[in-house]
């Protein structure tokens, strides 16, 4: 998809109803945020696909 980002589709990407935007709910230490922010990361270690249906296929 085009314009599609990685973090659009990570379990850990929230709307908060306060501000209305979206955002990532990890907390990163001083180290990893400094990392990010200067974009030595290329991958994400906290992706995690979001799975909508993972509770119901445990459920069965």
């Amino acid at each position: 998809m085009p314009g599609k980002t990685q973090c659009e589709d990570c379990e850990h990407y929230d709307f908060d109803e306060v501000s209305e935007t979206y955002s990532c709910n990890i907390n990163l230490d001083e180290d990893e945020y400094e990392r990010f922010v200067s974009k030595r990361v290329s991958n994400c270690p906290f992706y995690h696909a979001y799975d909508e249906y993972k509770t119901v296929r445990k459920q069965n």
